[in-house]
């Protein structure tokens, strides 16, 4: 949909804050006048809230956090509105922007935050993702829960089966239990790889991924459905800010000199997978088994070496998507010996 322009002095500046029921609400006009109003987190709340910011003869530029299935839904609302410019947030970028303006955390103090946010900071306007995009990392999402009451259940079978005083009716139970979740999990698997057979772009980048070492179709389709709802125009430092694998480092004269760690302040999800990635590569692949001894050789922990090396995976897998090209390691590491060409000079 084709955006109208304004004249950048008659844009009025909106931050809403939104929990899983309601939208707290703040305005700040072109003249500086505030005006706040609280709606509901459903269908209909989210059409008065369109309906309340058209009556302002101005675009209006909405700022908001990206918290998940409570905040998608008016993303998607508030971008078909020819008059709104939306940014979603990283809620840790907010939080940084709120300490230097706020120190009150109410619904309404964050949703004013978020509007002197829209104010003030550079605009980037978020990009309404496809719907087989949302469709996949919707069915791989839910794999990832059901996976994880598969585990539980194992550890509840084989901590049943351990002592000769659980009835047989639990352990029948237990077994009948992780049984369904084991035939739903690889009927929703099923189903994800349709969705991306059914587009060029996934179906290519499916494949591309399972060339990286440690990635296989499982893991695949995790790290593509987390990937590709990132904007196309974002840099690989980006791509590792928002798995939250980037670098933290502490250190300040003498006093303080913490060992590095990641920072932790992104997606969970893609994170995951890529370290399980990194466990496999590190010791199979012989690029990344160079690249992590080398590491471990400068005293970095086992911890610290098998996150750079899912950074560097993701580094890699950037690099292929932009591409088109299979994984390469010696393109990777130009400059890493592997024990093979150590032998062979």
């Amino acid at each position: 949909m084709n955006k109208q322009v304004f004249a950048p002095q008659a844009t009025v500046f909106c931050g809403i804050d939104v929990s899983a029921a309601s939208l707290a609400v703040a305005l700040i006009a072109p003249d500086g006048s505030l005006a706040r109003r609280e709606f509901s987190n459903n269908a209909s709340g989210h059409e008065a809230l369109s309906v309340w910011l058209k009556k302002r003869d101005s675009p209006v530029r909405v700022s908001l956090e990206a918290t998940g299935i409570y905040s998608l839904d008016l993303a998607l609302a508030l971008d078909a509105e020819a008059c709104v410019e939306l940014m979603v947030l990283n809620p840790k970028l907010v939080n940084r922007f709120q300490q230097t303006v706020c120190r009150s955390k109410t619904d309404a103090a964050d949703a004013m935050v978020l509007a002197e946010y829209s104010q003030r900071m550079p605009f980037c306007r978020w990009q309404r993702p496809a719907a087989s995009h949302l469709a996949l990392r919707t069915v791989s999402r839910y794999i990832g829960s059901l996976v994880v009451e598969q585990a539980a259940l194992k550890n509840r079978l084989c901590s049943a089966e351990s002592t000769a005083t659980t009835p047989r009716a639990v352990r029948v139970d237990l077994k009948r239990s992780l049984a369904a979740i084991e035939r739903r999990v690889k009927r929703l698997r099923v189903e994800a790889l349709k969705l991306v057979e059914s587009e060029v772009e996934l179906r290519e980048r499916y494949q591309l991924l399972t060339t990286v070492p440690g990635i296989g179709p499982v893991n695949a389709l995790t790290i593509l459905s987390e990937l590709i709802l990132l904007a196309p125009a974002m840099t690989v430092r980006q791509w590792v800010a928002s798995s939250g694998l980037d670098p933290v480092h502490r250190q300040s004269g003498t006093s303080l000199n913490k060992p590095s760690r990641i920072s932790r302040a992104g997606n969970r999800r893609l994170r995951a997978a890529l370290y399980m990635s990194a466990l496999s590569a590190s010791r199979y692949d012989r690029h990344l088994a160079a690249f992590y001894r080398a590491l471990r050789a400068r005293h970095k922990t086992g911890m610290q070496a098998l996150m750079a090396v899912a950074r560097k995976m993701l580094h890699a897998i950037y690099g292929i998507f932009k591409s088109g090209t299979p994984f390469d390691g010696q393109r990777l590491f130009p400059n890493i010996q592997t024990e093979v060409e150590s032998s062979a000079g």
